[in-house]
């Protein structure tokens, strides 16, 4: 794992998220300089300097784009407002809930992703699905082999990510050359749905996932029998969760297994295993619409994967980092065991010899995503060359 931050492993997360989803380095340096010395106080101390360094970079090209496109260079201008967009969430993400300007970047980094697709002319297409008083969105990216009816991917976030993140980790890219199409969401509980619309996350996931496999029903370019669901970190719970009690969904997988994430909570208490994002404890009760530590753990017992997964009998694929700091690889093979009654169970560990050895293989995020595209692709029996 690249670590620009000595002995700061949330920082350095942060840092490797953005290169992985497309930063250049140049600015990575430019934007990283000047923190090195409130690095070293810690990961929730100096996320406000963190936050100006980076929104000052997205600002900058922001302004280019504009520039850009003035001169009519479209496309030129759509890749530097997709920077500018990773910058801003990266710095948004690593700030306390009810930070100030947290909303105004967050903001930021929402306009100028929707202008990256359409300069760009991206094969996104943004998705709004009603759900509870708010709404579902989401990025649909449409399979670019194979006509008709197309297999399709539900891609869900994990604690802290967003669809942008995920249409940044260029699965989608990878499945959609092999014909299959993925719709990336913020469910409840993270991205737009939980800062724009307040919808907290649930244990009971199926609640939300079988709203959206509602609507990808209702498309005439999606085959109703084939639409999977996976998710990373803790999308790793979430979407084994929702293919136990929705049993409509053809596939399942995890790029990240998460089956006990109550227990992990245990174990940070007791500082075992590192966090993803600053001030996490202030983090999580806003995730998950807790009012204090006792109610938030109560909430966390309540999110695990015993006893749910024989109901699963459906393909189903399990990956994990070996050397992941969060989630530790022996709760990938508890997930794996219980999987008795999936017709097609597989379990891959990303090694030292393949990389992606780190959680949801934020080191180097190739080898995973060329894997995970290619199972799902031969289970939906698309192509894979």
């Amino acid at each position: 794992m690249f670590s620009y931050f000595p002995d700061n492993y949330v920082w350095n997360l942060s840092v490797d998220i953005a290169i992985e989803s497309g930063a250049q380095i140049g600015e990575i340096e430019e934007m990283c300089a000047p923190l090195r010395d409130a690095a070293k106080r810690g990961a929730d101390a100096g996320t406000a300097a963190f936050m100006a360094s980076w929104v000052a970079m997205a600002d900058k090209l922001d302004a280019l784009a504009h520039e850009d496109a003035a001169l009519g260079r479209n496309f030129s201008a759509g890749t530097k407002l997709h920077r500018a967009a990773l910058y801003y969430q990266t710095a948004e993400r690593m700030q306390a809930h009810g930070a100030p300007s947290r909303m105004a970047v967050f903001e930021k980094g929402q306009d100028a992703f929707r202008r990256a697709i359409l300069l760009g002319r991206d094969n996104l297409e943004r998705m709004e699905i009603p759900y509870e008083g708010g709404i579902i969105p989401g990025y649909f990216m449409g399979a670019t082999h194979g006509e008709g009816e197309r297999p399709t991917l539900v891609f869900v976030n994990g604690l802290d990510s967003s669809k942008e993140m995920l249409v940044w980790t260029r699965l989608g890219a990878e499945l959609a050359r092999r014909g299959v199409s993925t719709l990336h969401i913020d469910q409840p509980g993270t991205g737009e749905a939980l800062r724009a619309h307040g919808l907290v996350a649930v244990p009971d996931s199926e609640r939300w996932a079988s709203k959206v496999f509602d609507y990808l029903e209702t498309r005439p370019d999606v085959d109703e029998d084939r639409i999977g669901i996976m998710g990373l970190s803790l999308g790793g719970y979430y979407a084994p969760r929702a293919a136990a009690f929705e049993p409509r969904f053809a596939l399942c997988a995890v790029w990240g297994a998460n089956h006990d994430w109550g227990a992990v909570q245990h174990a940070r208490l007791k500082r075992e295993g590192e966090n993803p994002v600053p001030h996490y404890w202030e983090h999580v009760r806003w995730v998950w619409g807790a009012a204090d530590m006792d109610s938030f753990m109560e909430i966390a017992d309540k999110v695990t994967l015993d006893g749910i997964l024989d109901r699963i009998k459906v393909p189903f694929l399990v990956t994990h980092g070996e050397n992941d700091r969060q989630i530790p690889l022996a709760y990938a093979q508890r997930t794996y065991d219980q999987l008795v009654n999936s017709p097609k169970r597989e379990f891959k560990i990303f090694d030292k010899r393949t990389g992606g050895v780190e959680h949801v293989s934020l080191d180097n995020m190739s080898y995973g995503r060329d894997f995970i595209a290619d199972w799902v692709a031969e289970t939906f029996g698309e192509r894979t060359a």
